[in-house]
Protein backbone atom coordinates (compact mmCIF):
# COMPACT_ATOMS: atom_id res chain seq x y z
CA UNK A 1 0.00 0.00 0.00
CA UNK A 2 1.27 3.22 -0.57
CA UNK A 3 2.30 5.58 2.12
CA UNK A 4 -0.85 7.07 4.14
CA UNK A 5 -1.05 10.95 3.54
CA UNK A 6 -1.83 13.04 6.57
CA UNK A 7 -4.39 15.48 6.18
CA UNK A 8 -2.14 18.37 5.25
CA UNK A 9 -1.53 15.88 1.91
CA UNK A 10 -4.80 15.35 0.84
CA UNK A 11 -7.85 18.59 0.08
CA UNK A 12 -11.29 17.55 1.83
CA UNK A 13 -13.04 15.04 0.36
CA UNK A 14 -16.89 15.03 1.62
CA UNK A 15 -17.47 18.90 0.31
CA UNK A 16 -16.86 18.38 -3.48
CA UNK A 17 -18.06 14.62 -3.46
CA UNK A 18 -21.04 15.82 -1.81
CA UNK A 19 -22.02 18.82 -4.07
CA UNK A 20 -21.48 16.44 -6.95
CA UNK A 21 -24.13 14.14 -5.39
CA UNK A 22 -26.42 16.74 -4.90
CA UNK A 23 -26.21 17.87 -8.38
CA UNK A 24 -25.95 14.44 -9.43
CA UNK A 25 -28.33 12.09 -6.98
CA UNK A 26 -29.52 8.76 -8.73
CA UNK A 27 -34.07 8.54 -8.07
CA UNK A 28 -34.05 5.11 -6.56
CA UNK A 29 -37.36 4.00 -5.50
CA UNK A 30 -36.02 3.22 -1.81
CA UNK A 31 -33.89 6.06 -1.47
CA UNK A 32 -35.64 9.14 0.33
CA UNK A 33 -35.64 12.34 -1.59
CA UNK A 34 -33.82 15.65 -0.45
CA UNK A 35 -35.45 16.55 2.70
CA UNK A 36 -37.31 13.36 3.26
CA UNK A 37 -36.19 11.14 6.32
CA UNK A 38 -35.61 7.83 4.93
CA UNK A 39 -37.89 4.51 5.72
CA UNK A 40 -35.39 2.44 7.78
CA UNK A 41 -37.06 -1.35 6.02
CA UNK A 42 -36.97 0.00 2.59
CA UNK A 43 -33.14 0.67 3.40
CA UNK A 44 -32.25 -2.50 4.64
CA UNK A 45 -34.35 -4.37 2.15
CA UNK A 46 -32.65 -2.60 -0.95
CA UNK A 47 -29.25 -3.13 0.90
CA UNK A 48 -30.16 -6.94 0.90
CA UNK A 49 -31.48 -7.43 -2.57
CA UNK A 50 -28.65 -5.14 -3.99
CA UNK A 51 -25.94 -7.56 -2.99
CA UNK A 52 -24.53 -9.06 -6.50
CA UNK A 53 -26.91 -8.51 -8.19
CA UNK A 54 -27.51 -4.70 -10.13
CA UNK A 55 -30.04 -1.74 -9.76
CA UNK A 56 -31.84 -2.31 -12.85
CA UNK A 57 -32.16 -6.45 -11.82
CA UNK A 58 -33.20 -5.05 -8.55
CA UNK A 59 -35.77 -2.65 -9.12
CA UNK A 60 -38.91 -3.99 -10.47
CA UNK A 61 -38.45 -6.83 -7.83
CA UNK A 62 -37.80 -4.03 -5.05
CA UNK A 63 -41.51 -2.40 -6.49
CA UNK A 64 -43.06 -5.52 -6.38
CA UNK A 65 -41.86 -6.56 -2.97
CA UNK A 66 -42.85 -3.45 -1.04
CA UNK A 67 -45.90 -2.86 -2.88
CA UNK A 68 -46.68 -6.76 -1.06
CA UNK A 69 -45.17 -6.14 2.09
CA UNK A 70 -44.67 -3.03 2.92
CA UNK A 71 -43.48 -3.07 6.14
CA UNK A 72 -41.74 -5.32 8.88
CA UNK A 73 -44.89 -6.30 10.28
CA UNK A 74 -46.36 -7.73 6.60
CA UNK A 75 -43.13 -9.62 5.97
CA UNK A 76 -43.04 -11.36 9.73
CA UNK A 77 -46.67 -12.19 8.97
CA UNK A 78 -45.56 -13.79 5.47
CA UNK A 79 -45.52 -17.26 4.48
CA UNK A 80 -41.91 -18.12 3.98
CA UNK A 81 -42.86 -20.05 0.80
CA UNK A 82 -44.27 -17.09 -0.63
CA UNK A 83 -41.22 -14.97 0.48
CA UNK A 84 -38.54 -17.45 -1.42
CA UNK A 85 -40.94 -17.49 -4.50
CA UNK A 86 -40.50 -13.91 -4.77
CA UNK A 87 -36.81 -13.66 -4.06
CA UNK A 88 -36.20 -16.36 -6.70
CA UNK A 89 -33.96 -15.41 -9.45
CA UNK A 90 -31.84 -12.54 -7.11
CA UNK A 91 -29.60 -15.19 -5.67
CA UNK A 92 -27.71 -16.24 -2.41
CA UNK A 93 -31.32 -17.39 -0.84
CA UNK A 94 -30.29 -17.55 2.86
CA UNK A 95 -30.67 -14.07 2.53
CA UNK A 96 -34.51 -14.11 1.69
CA UNK A 97 -34.94 -16.37 4.82
CA UNK A 98 -32.88 -14.33 6.74
CA UNK A 99 -35.22 -11.74 5.95
CA UNK A 100 -38.09 -13.26 7.30
CA UNK A 101 -36.17 -13.95 10.79
CA UNK A 102 -35.15 -10.62 11.01
CA UNK A 103 -38.52 -9.05 10.38
CA UNK A 104 -40.26 -11.56 12.83
CA UNK A 105 -36.85 -10.02 15.43
CA UNK A 106 -38.09 -6.60 15.05
CA UNK A 107 -41.37 -7.10 14.94
CA UNK A 108 -41.37 -9.04 18.22
CA UNK A 109 -38.16 -7.56 19.87
CA UNK A 110 -38.17 -4.01 18.63
CA UNK A 111 -42.03 -3.22 18.25
CA UNK A 112 -41.74 -3.00 15.04
CA UNK A 113 -38.53 -0.37 14.78
CA UNK A 114 -34.84 -0.99 13.82
CA UNK A 115 -32.64 0.03 16.48
CA UNK A 116 -30.16 3.11 15.44
CA UNK A 117 -27.29 1.62 17.13
CA UNK A 118 -25.05 -0.22 14.22
CA UNK A 119 -24.18 -2.66 17.31
CA UNK A 120 -27.63 -3.89 17.57
CA UNK A 121 -28.61 -3.56 14.57
CA UNK A 122 -25.12 -6.44 14.05
CA UNK A 123 -27.20 -8.28 16.33
CA UNK A 124 -30.36 -9.08 14.25
CA UNK A 125 -30.14 -11.67 11.57
CA UNK A 126 -28.55 -11.48 8.52
CA UNK A 127 -27.16 -8.41 9.17
CA UNK A 128 -23.52 -8.60 8.50
CA UNK A 129 -21.05 -5.57 9.43
CA UNK A 130 -21.54 -3.58 5.62
CA UNK A 131 -25.52 -4.16 5.98
CA UNK A 132 -25.57 -3.22 9.87
CA UNK A 133 -23.33 -0.08 8.44
CA UNK A 134 -25.30 1.00 5.84
CA UNK A 135 -28.53 0.98 7.27
CA UNK A 136 -27.22 3.01 10.23
CA UNK A 137 -25.72 5.71 7.85
CA UNK A 138 -28.21 6.05 5.47
CA UNK A 139 -31.38 5.58 7.15
CA UNK A 140 -29.76 6.96 11.05
CA UNK A 141 -27.07 9.58 9.57
CA UNK A 142 -24.79 7.81 11.86
CA UNK A 143 -21.21 7.98 10.83
CA UNK A 144 -20.57 4.61 10.26
CA UNK A 145 -17.99 3.36 7.50
CA UNK A 146 -19.82 1.71 4.87
CA UNK A 147 -17.68 -0.31 2.12
CA UNK A 148 -19.39 -2.08 -0.55
CA UNK A 149 -17.90 -3.01 -4.19
CA UNK A 150 -18.59 0.57 -5.46
CA UNK A 151 -16.79 2.45 -2.38
CA UNK A 152 -14.27 0.03 -2.03
CA UNK A 153 -12.77 1.01 -5.93
CA UNK A 154 -13.36 4.62 -4.81
CA UNK A 155 -11.03 4.33 -1.81
CA UNK A 156 -8.54 1.82 -3.43
CA UNK A 157 -7.74 4.35 -6.30
CA UNK A 158 -8.49 7.40 -4.39
CA UNK A 159 -4.90 5.93 -2.20
CA UNK A 160 -3.71 4.10 -4.60
CA UNK A 161 -3.65 1.04 -2.28
CA UNK A 162 -1.11 -1.66 -3.78
CA UNK A 163 -1.90 -4.65 -2.05
CA UNK A 164 -4.19 -7.01 -3.73
CA UNK A 165 -7.63 -8.24 -2.53
CA UNK A 166 -8.76 -9.29 -0.29
CA UNK A 167 -5.75 -8.52 1.90
CA UNK A 168 -6.12 -5.18 0.98
CA UNK A 169 -9.55 -5.27 2.77
CA UNK A 170 -8.67 -3.69 6.17
CA UNK A 171 -6.49 -1.13 4.88
CA UNK A 172 -9.70 0.09 2.24
CA UNK A 173 -11.61 -0.13 5.40
CA UNK A 174 -9.13 2.21 7.41
CA UNK A 175 -8.90 5.11 4.73
CA UNK A 176 -12.59 5.08 4.15
CA UNK A 177 -13.49 5.62 7.96
CA UNK A 178 -10.69 8.31 7.54
CA UNK A 179 -12.81 10.24 5.19
CA UNK A 180 -16.27 9.62 6.62
CA UNK A 181 -17.65 12.60 7.66
CA UNK A 182 -19.69 13.28 10.95
CA UNK A 183 -22.13 15.85 9.00
CA UNK A 184 -24.55 13.85 6.13
CA UNK A 185 -22.76 10.52 6.40
CA UNK A 186 -25.72 9.08 4.75
CA UNK A 187 -25.46 11.02 1.81
CA UNK A 188 -21.39 10.52 1.85
CA UNK A 189 -22.11 6.89 1.76
CA UNK A 190 -24.60 6.93 -0.91
CA UNK A 191 -22.49 9.21 -2.79
CA UNK A 192 -19.52 7.55 -2.77
CA UNK A 193 -21.62 4.05 -4.34
CA UNK A 194 -23.08 6.59 -6.74
CA UNK A 195 -19.56 7.96 -7.30
CA UNK A 196 -18.27 3.99 -8.20
CA UNK A 197 -21.43 3.25 -10.13
CA UNK A 198 -21.69 6.15 -12.62
CA UNK A 199 -17.87 8.02 -12.89
CA UNK A 200 -15.29 5.29 -10.95
CA UNK A 201 -16.15 2.51 -13.08
CA UNK A 202 -14.14 -0.46 -13.33
CA UNK A 203 -13.21 -0.02 -16.98
CA UNK A 204 -12.38 3.51 -18.29
CA UNK A 205 -13.11 5.84 -15.39
CA UNK A 206 -14.49 8.85 -15.98
CA UNK A 207 -11.80 10.54 -14.13
CA UNK A 208 -12.67 14.20 -15.89
CA UNK A 209 -15.92 14.32 -14.46
CA UNK A 210 -14.76 12.85 -10.81
CA UNK A 211 -15.23 15.77 -8.15
CA UNK A 212 -12.04 13.95 -6.52
CA UNK A 213 -9.70 13.27 -9.44
CA UNK A 214 -7.47 16.17 -7.44
CA UNK A 215 -7.48 14.19 -4.75
CA UNK A 216 -6.70 11.11 -6.70
CA UNK A 217 -3.45 9.00 -6.03
CA UNK A 218 -4.19 6.75 -8.63
CA UNK A 219 -5.12 9.82 -10.74
CA UNK A 220 -2.11 11.37 -10.25
CA UNK A 221 -0.07 8.15 -11.14
CA UNK A 222 -1.84 8.04 -14.64
CA UNK A 223 -3.06 4.40 -13.67
CA UNK A 224 -6.28 4.48 -11.75
CA UNK A 225 -7.73 1.54 -13.56
CA UNK A 226 -5.44 -0.22 -12.12
CA UNK A 227 -6.87 -0.45 -8.80
CA UNK A 228 -8.07 -2.01 -6.31
CA UNK A 229 -5.28 -4.98 -7.36
CA UNK A 230 -7.61 -8.02 -8.53
CA UNK A 231 -5.93 -11.72 -7.08
CA UNK A 232 -5.05 -14.20 -9.54
CA UNK A 233 -8.15 -16.22 -10.41
CA UNK A 234 -8.67 -19.59 -9.66
CA UNK A 235 -9.80 -22.47 -11.88
CA UNK A 236 -13.53 -22.94 -10.89
CA UNK A 237 -14.60 -26.94 -10.20
CA UNK A 238 -17.17 -28.20 -12.97
CA UNK A 239 -19.94 -29.99 -11.24
CA UNK A 240 -22.88 -32.33 -12.94
CA UNK A 241 -26.02 -33.64 -12.09
CA UNK A 242 -29.90 -34.64 -13.66
CA UNK A 243 -32.82 -32.42 -13.55
CA UNK A 244 -36.05 -34.68 -13.56
CA UNK A 245 -38.99 -33.76 -15.11
CA UNK A 246 -42.03 -36.19 -14.17
CA UNK A 247 -45.06 -35.04 -16.05
CA UNK A 248 -48.97 -36.24 -15.17
CA UNK A 249 -51.76 -34.68 -15.96
CA UNK A 250 -50.82 -31.61 -17.28
CA UNK A 251 -48.93 -30.96 -13.79
CA UNK A 252 -45.05 -31.12 -13.30
CA UNK A 253 -43.40 -32.72 -9.82
CA UNK A 254 -41.56 -30.46 -8.05
CA UNK A 255 -39.96 -30.28 -4.90
CA UNK A 256 -39.06 -28.56 -1.95
CA UNK A 257 -35.51 -28.62 -1.30
CA UNK A 258 -33.64 -28.96 1.83
CA UNK A 259 -33.85 -25.56 4.06
CA UNK A 260 -29.78 -25.92 4.52
CA UNK A 261 -27.42 -25.67 1.96
CA UNK A 262 -27.15 -24.23 -1.43
CA UNK A 263 -30.94 -23.14 -2.89
CA UNK A 264 -32.51 -23.80 0.62
CA UNK A 265 -36.30 -23.71 1.03
CA UNK A 266 -36.83 -23.38 -2.84
CA UNK A 267 -39.07 -25.15 -5.03
CA UNK A 268 -37.22 -26.67 -7.31
CA UNK A 269 -37.45 -29.79 -9.78
CA UNK A 270 -36.09 -33.08 -8.38
CA UNK A 271 -32.36 -32.75 -8.79
CA UNK A 272 -29.87 -36.10 -8.38
CA UNK A 273 -26.67 -35.46 -6.64
CA UNK A 274 -24.20 -32.84 -7.89
CA UNK A 275 -21.12 -34.53 -8.11
CA UNK A 276 -17.86 -34.46 -10.23
CA UNK A 277 -18.76 -36.90 -12.87
CA UNK A 278 -21.96 -37.26 -15.09
CA UNK A 279 -24.41 -39.41 -12.33
CA UNK A 280 -26.86 -40.75 -15.15
CA UNK A 281 -30.42 -41.81 -13.20
CA UNK A 282 -28.90 -41.69 -9.58
CA UNK A 283 -31.62 -39.68 -7.84
CA UNK A 284 -35.02 -40.09 -10.02
CA UNK A 285 -37.36 -39.07 -7.47
CA UNK A 286 -39.67 -42.02 -8.68
CA UNK A 287 -39.66 -45.54 -10.60
CA UNK A 288 -40.86 -44.27 -14.26
CA UNK A 289 -39.58 -45.18 -17.70
CA UNK A 290 -37.34 -42.05 -17.98
CA UNK A 291 -35.94 -41.02 -21.47
CA UNK A 292 -32.97 -38.46 -21.47
CA UNK A 293 -33.28 -35.31 -23.66
CA UNK A 294 -30.77 -34.07 -25.65
CA UNK A 295 -30.16 -31.03 -24.07
CA UNK A 296 -28.66 -29.57 -20.88
CA UNK A 297 -28.43 -26.51 -19.06
CA UNK A 298 -25.41 -25.08 -17.22
CA UNK A 299 -25.35 -22.18 -14.65
CA UNK A 300 -22.58 -20.63 -12.69
CA UNK A 301 -22.22 -20.96 -8.63
CA UNK A 302 -20.01 -18.37 -7.12
CA UNK A 303 -17.08 -21.57 -6.62
CA UNK A 304 -18.37 -23.97 -8.76
CA UNK A 305 -19.96 -24.81 -12.48
CA UNK A 306 -22.96 -26.79 -13.03
CA UNK A 307 -23.53 -28.83 -15.76
CA UNK A 308 -27.40 -30.61 -15.63
CA UNK A 309 -28.84 -33.39 -18.13
CA UNK A 310 -32.78 -33.73 -18.42
CA UNK A 311 -34.91 -36.40 -17.91
CA UNK A 312 -38.22 -36.35 -18.44
CA UNK A 313 -41.43 -39.02 -18.15
CA UNK A 314 -44.83 -39.22 -18.30
CA UNK A 315 -45.83 -40.84 -15.05
CA UNK A 316 -49.56 -41.87 -13.83
CA UNK A 317 -51.23 -39.05 -11.61
CA UNK A 318 -50.91 -40.54 -7.64
CA UNK A 319 -50.06 -38.56 -4.65
CA UNK A 320 -46.67 -36.53 -4.79
CA UNK A 321 -44.28 -38.02 -2.52
CA UNK A 322 -43.27 -36.45 0.51
CA UNK A 323 -42.11 -32.85 0.81
CA UNK A 324 -43.58 -32.42 -2.95
CA UNK A 325 -46.14 -30.96 -4.65
CA UNK A 326 -47.96 -31.43 -7.92
CA UNK A 327 -47.44 -27.85 -9.64
CA UNK A 328 -49.49 -27.15 -12.95
CA UNK A 329 -47.14 -26.40 -15.90
CA UNK A 330 -48.57 -23.44 -17.31
CA UNK A 331 -48.61 -21.86 -14.02
CA UNK A 332 -45.06 -22.95 -13.38
CA UNK A 333 -43.60 -19.50 -13.78
CA UNK A 334 -45.80 -18.94 -10.43
CA UNK A 335 -43.63 -21.28 -8.31
CA UNK A 336 -40.54 -18.72 -8.19
CA UNK A 337 -37.85 -21.57 -9.65
CA UNK A 338 -34.22 -20.55 -8.82
CA UNK A 339 -32.62 -19.73 -11.91
CA UNK A 340 -30.86 -22.60 -12.50
CA UNK A 341 -34.37 -24.65 -12.59
CA UNK A 342 -36.35 -22.22 -14.20
CA UNK A 343 -33.68 -22.23 -16.88
CA UNK A 344 -34.30 -26.26 -16.91
CA UNK A 345 -38.13 -26.07 -16.95
CA UNK A 346 -37.80 -23.74 -20.15
CA UNK A 347 -35.85 -26.10 -21.78
CA UNK A 348 -37.82 -29.23 -21.41
CA UNK A 349 -40.86 -27.17 -21.86
CA UNK A 350 -39.33 -26.25 -25.61
CA UNK A 351 -38.76 -29.88 -26.16
CA UNK A 352 -41.96 -31.68 -24.66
Amino acid sequence: MAAKRSSSEIPDIAAPLLAWYDRHRRALPWRAPPGVTPDPYRVWLSEVMLQQTTVAAVTPRFLAWTARWPDFASLAAADEADVMAAWAGLGYYARARNLVACAKAVARDHGGVFPQDEAALRALPGLGAYTAAAIAAIAFDQPAVVVDANVERVVARLFAIDTPLPAARPAIRAAAEWITPQRRPGDFAQAMMDLGSAICVPRNPRCLLCPLRDACAGFAQGQPERFPVKPAKKARPQRYGTIFWAEADGKVLLVRRPDKGLLGGMRALPTGPWADARPGMEGAPLAADWRMLNESVEHGFTHFGLELALAMAEVEAHAAPANAVWWPVADLDSAGLPTVFAKAANAIRRMR
